[in-house]
């Protein structure tokens, strides 16, 4: 699980009868929350005394009730400032596990050392366009509901981010991807934080089930020729992390890279559990060449050449199951590029019970056989 532990202006004290009790800022809250399926003592001593609390109706959806709680506060999360205001549906208008995904991608744009173009898709209120922002990015960002677009706008502004590139869009979000792909541009990352329902500004409906993989499909479209980074999250029960696993393997395959997927949650104050909140698939590109097979296996580089996979290095003195001649991907049609999971899974079945380094090349060995390091000791 990816745990959004970095937080001071907020926390989970408790979790208990399908409801969080929660410290946002000054200010504690306590909301419905469908994981909670326990029925643990409430020890926390905030369970009496909220400030605001959700109440969920039986007949769908739900209230309000207030106890001195402000019409609109903000919490600060490292340099960002969001404006929190509760609102229908027991929402805030933040989604604190998503930090988990802001501190990964950050590090990754902070350390590309090349102008990043980014595209947010069903943006909200504008955490992951801040972050993004912030850490040096350009940012396109992308949300059918003109309230959620200028919240954002207000959160950029408390966070002191008016003046970075960031271009504000309300459209209904497939639409303008196709529009972007018949205009020939092109980013660099994608994010997509699609709801399970929805509607677009015209009335479109969106179900996850039914357009997500269609959306992952057409956004590989936009992707520029050195992608960085690709993130899909969902807070839908059928879309585990393993489907979003398959679906990204499948449609990116081409750009190589790492895809994982994983919960991501929150730390709970109280029992020093951990609360699980969605999940998310990655796939990061790194900054480093493909890795390709040597073809044939007499055609070593020379020393000066060679470089780690950058999915697969390992620490330490020896650099991963095989060394990488940094070529760029043949094109398509030619055989003999493959991406650094079929790398890894090809390189373990012929030398499973090899030891580490595996043997020096033999000439002749087959169009595909790999150059290995020497040894390591």
């Amino acid at each position: 699980m990816w745990i959004a532990d970095n937080w001071k202006d907020y926390e989970v004290l408790d979790a208990s009868g399908g409801e969080k009790l929660e410290r946002w800022g000054d200010y504690i809250l306590i909301r419905p929350d469908p994981q909670v399926i326990w029925s643990t003592p409430r020890g926390h001593r905030a369970w009496s005394g909220p400030n605001g609390h959700y109440h969920r109706s039986d007949r769908g959806g739900g209230e309000w009730e207030f106890f001195q709680l402000p019409k609109q506060w903000q919490i600060h999360y490292q340099s960002l400032t969001f404006n929190l205001k509760p609102f229908s549906f027991k929402h805030t208008g933040l989604f604190p596990e998503q930090a988990a995904n802001w501190d990964w991608f950050s590090e990754k744009i902070r350390n590309a050392k090349r102008p990043i173009k980014v595209l947010n898709l069903f943006a909200y209120t504008g955490g992951a366009t801040l972050a993004a922002a912030e850490a040096g990015a350009n940012v396109t960002h992308v949300d059918a509901s003109k309230g959620m677009v200028a919240w954002a706008k207000e959160n950029a502004a408390s966070s002191g981010l008016s003046d970075k590139p960031i271009r504000w869009l309300v459209d209904d979000c497939v639409k303008f991807v196709e529009r972007e792909i018949r205009r020939g541009n092109h980013y660099d990352a994608v994010i997509m934080d699609p709801p399970s329902y929805g509607r677009g500004p015209k009335g479109e409906i969106w179900k996850i089930e039914d357009s997500i993989h269609p959306l992952i499909k057409l956004c590989a479209g936009i992707l520029s020729d050195e992608p960085l980074f690709f993130l899909v999250n969902s807070y839908t029960t059928g879309l585990a992390p393993a489907v979003l696993t398959y679906m990204l393997s499948t449609e990116l395959k081409k750009y190589g890279g790492a895809v994982a997927s994983q919960e991501i949650g929150l730390p709970v104050s109280r029992t020093g559990l951990c609360l699980p909140c969605g999940a998310s698939g990655r796939l990061a590109v790194g900054a480093g060449p493909r890795c390709r097979w040597e073809r044939p296996s007499w055609a070593r580089p020379p020393p000066s050449a060679w470089t780690e996979c950058p999915a697969w290095g390992l620490p330490g003195r020896w650099w991963g199951p095989g060394w990488h001649r940094p070529l760029p991907l043949p094109s398509a049609g030619r055989a003999g590029a493959v991406s650094a999971v079929s790398c890894q899974r090809k390189w373990n079945r012929r030398h499973s019970a090899e030891p580490r380094g595996g043997p020096p090349p033999v000439p002749g060995d087959g169009p595909d056989r790999r150059i290995h390091p020497p040894s390591a000791g």
